[in-house]
């Protein structure tokens, strides 16, 4: 075979994913992120994306923001126009699963492909810096005296701010159907509707919201961790009698339909981008826990907490 012909045979098999990521000449990673610009899956996504090129594991990357519905909305457009694309990856998280056990959208994760779990945090509820509460038990105080006067703001239905405010409702002897939550589709329409008053009370990840505590913007109330965080002066929900726990964690999928080969190399190559100095000082400034699994593990996981979520989404009433 000629050389011009055999360098043409190659670069078209390349284009059409016929080649390993990293047997191509230049990896073009398409990111999905089923959120809007601002929020938690944008900033672990785009994070994710700079370190990847950092690591050598992508020539470029990018990016694809389409919110809603806890990333429903995102996941269909990603399983409908990424089938078999060996370069695809979509952000998603503990939020997703709960979106699609109270939504129940007709395209779920067990259309696309398990790739790797990244990171794990635990949430904060914070006040307005002008309201007039300054503590949870005074928002629980409020909340027993009139449960709809109370606004909680955070992500999409189901999210885990959202279970965590039922969860706070039912241990306080509130009907947690009675809590009035407000769901934004990303972390920046709650960050903005926090800052502006218009909600009560807000949550959702630390690093989201830790420059507006810092800046005096935003009155941190409770943490859902079991214990403090570290370097994190807030209390945490136990510490205020209020029997409450819950974890957020994300990860990224692959396309549908991608070879065992295909999927072992984006899994090769998110492990070279997390041992990476940029991944790993990208956890640091956004207050990430190290949470790495990867592969039939966390597929395995992933199933476990579909079950785990759905059992205390019952027992609070959410569903």
């Amino acid at each position: 075979m000629r050389r011009d012909t055999f360098l043409k045979s190659l670069a078209a098999m390349a284009a059409a994913g016929v080649l390993p990521v990293s047997a191509q000449t230049a990896s073009a990673i398409k990111m999905m992120i089923p959120a809007n610009p601002g929020g938690g899956w944008d900033t672990t996504g785009r994070a994710l994306g700079k370190a990847m090129q950092d690591a050598g594991a992508a020539a470029s990357v990018s990016y694809d923001n389409k919110g809603g519905a806890a990333g429903a909305i995102g996941l269909a457009q990603f399983v409908n126009a990424s089938k078999g694309d060996a370069n695809a990856m979509m952000v998603m998280g503990a939020v997703m699963l709960g979106g699609i056990i109270t939504g129940k959208p007709p395209v779920g994760l067990d259309k696309v492909t398990p790739l790797a779990r990244l990171t794990s945090e635990y949430n904060v509820f914070v006040l307005p810096a002008n309201s007039p509460f300054k503590t949870m038990k005074d928002v629980i105080d409020q909340l027993k005296k009139d449960p709809g006067s109370v606004k909680w703001g955070g992500g999409s239905r189901g999210s885990t701010e959202h279970i965590a405010a039922a969860m706070i409702a039912r241990e306080v002897g509130v009907d947690p159907a009675k809590i009035n939550y407000v769901a934004f589709r990303g972390g920046g329409e709650a960050t903005a509707a926090i800052l502006g008053g218009n909600v009560t009370v807000g949550g959702s990840g630390y690093s989201e919201f830790a420059e507006y505590i810092t800046a005096g913007k935003m009155r941190p109330v409770g943490v859902t961790s079991g214990t403090r965080l570290k370097g994190v002066n807030v209390p945490t929900l136990k510490e205020q009698g209020i029997n409450v726990e819950i974890g957020n964690w994300r990860g990224v999928y692959g396309a549908p339909g991608i070879t065992p080969e295909q999927r072992k190399t984006l899994i090769d190559a998110l492990t070279k981008t997390y041992k990476h100095k940029a991944w790993q000082d990208a956890m640091e400034k956004n207050g990430w826990t190290p949470a790495w699994m990867a592969g039939d593990e966390f597929a395995n996981f992933v199933d476990s907490e579909f079950a785990s979520m759905r059992a205390t989404m019952a027992k609070s009433g959410m569903i």
